[in-house]
């Protein structure tokens, strides 16, 4: 008969996901792993499989928590405008912090399509949530009519990207500000 696990899954998914944001997963070593889940190999390997299944799990888990924080905020503000000036400073806020996602798209690219599968599915679900933003804002005077929503969320993405990418090469909040500051200009 086998034995109950003795651990909570999904503490020991937050830390693993702690260890691959840090690291990536080339960088992480099952080591890493079992001391940061604070399990053993045997139940890393009974629950998850593997460090592939592992890393896909992980990163599966911290999608669908970025994306539903991020709607929670670009969502939950007076109007259209000030969702997406919130969605920006939350990035510039956690920014030093490594991302999943951009790490995946920086070590893989898209030649693993388990992974891009899961970029395409909470990437999809983000954009759509982002585009209606724009869309309100727009209906509100705040985004110029002339631009393409979808654009707009391409370009809004994109200057997510190059915040959290600037803040893991050094820079400090007060230049992540300014690059927020200048995307959000850019709307005008």
């Amino acid at each position: 008969m086998a034995r109950p696990r003795e651990f909570d899954e999904e503490q020991a998914l937050n830390a693993a996901v702690e260890v691959f944001r840090e690291h990536g997963f080339e960088g992480t070593s099952a080591v890493m792993l079992t001391e940061s889940m604070r399990i053993g190999r045997q139940s890393l390997y009974a629950t998850f499989g593997d460090k592939w299944n592992l890393y896909l799990a992980a990163l599966r888990h911290y999608s669908s928590s970025e994306v539903t924080a991020h709607l929670a905020t670009v969502r939950g503000q007076s109007d259209g405008y000030a969702g997406i000036a919130a969605f920006l400073d939350r990035v510039v806020h956690e920014a030093h912090r490594g991302c999943l996602g951009i790490g995946s798209i920086c070590e893989f690219g898209d030649t693993e399509s388990e992974i891009s599968q899961i970029r395409q599915t909470m990437g999809s679900v983000l954009r759509n949530g982002v585009a209606e933003q724009v869309r309100i804002a727009q209906s509100e005077g705040h985004i110029s009519p002339d631009l393409d929503p979808e654009s707009v969320v391409d370009f809004l993405l994109a200057s997510v990207t190059g915040i959290r990418i600037a803040a893991r090469g050094g820079a400090d909040q007060a230049h992540l500000a300014s690059l927020k500051e200048m995307a959000l200009r850019a709307l005008r």
